[in-house]
């Protein structure tokens, strides 16, 4: 493994005073032109994100990949786990803990603010990453956090992978009410990839976060399917990423 275990930001931490674990840094092989934070899913943590992307044929990409505070979960029934924000039951009514999205949210974008201004960022990441990275594009469309504070990262593309849209149900009413918001949301593409077999997050909050996502003004959302595809990623589907991330980003060396 080539990626160097760099600690950014180690003890920052949530008003509940969660500590964020390490991060783990996959440098650019080649010409640095885009940074993206990869969020790893529940109970997981920053090292094996890395050791995935190290593997990615991006040279011009810098990986970052924060570890999530451990902190008691109550799908799991109040067991403490890595989690980016707590989560009940996965379901239509599924409650938003928007302190615990605020926080991490903050954490990313905190992580985002030192990169050379020439270099575009971007925000991905799988399961409750994915819900995370689709919360902080929210953010950036509507220039601020949940709780109001301003959201000051350019987000240039965001990628989420068996995940959900937390807070669907109002996005659409919120970009509306403003033009800057309906113009970024309308600027930042989005990939979103879910498998019609997801035992842990249903097939139909993918393709409900991707209608919720269009009918807020995001122009530019890409949802693929994968037939018979768990709560796992498979080659096929981090190659059609690869493509997308290099075409969107205008990476050197893609077609």
């Amino acid at each position: 493994m080539s990626y160097s275990r760099q600690s950014m930001g180690s003890g920052s931490s949530s008003a509940r005073g969660y500590e964020f674990g390490r991060t783990y840094v996959v440098r650019p092989k080649g010409k640095h032109q885009a940074t993206i934070v990869w969020l790893h899913g529940l109970g997981d943590n920053g090292s094996s994100s890395s050791q995935l992307l190290e593997s990615l044929p991006l040279p011009n990409i810098k990986w970052i990949c924060p570890t999530a505070p451990s902190r008691p979960v109550s799908l799991l029934g109040g067991f403490p786990c890595t989690a980016w924000f707590d989560v009940g039951e996965i379901s239509e009514d599924l409650h938003d803990d928007i302190e615990g999205l605020d926080a991490s949210a903050a954490h990313i974008a905190n992580l985002l603010s030192t990169e050379p201004t020439d270099v575009k960022v971007g925000i991905g990441g799988f399961s409750m990453g994915a819900a995370i990275a689709l919360y902080s594009t929210t953010c950036y469309a509507l220039g601020r956090y949940g709780n109001g504070l301003p959201y000051t990262i350019n987000l240039r593309a965001t990628v989420g992978l068996s995940g959900w849209l937390p807070g669907w149900r109002s996005l659409r009413s919120k970009i509306e009410s403003s033009n800057e918001a309906a113009r970024r949301a309308a600027s930042i593409p989005v990939i979103l990839g879910h498998g019609t077999s997801d035992d842990v997050v249903p097939y139909r909050f993918g393709e409900t976060s991707a209608q919720a996502l269009a009918m807020a003004g995001f122009r530019q959302v890409m949802f693929k399917q994968y037939e018979g595809l768990g709560h796992y990623t498979v080659p096929k589907e981090m190659n059609e990423v690869v493509h997308w991330l290099a075409s969107r980003l205008g990476l050197e060396g893609s077609r």
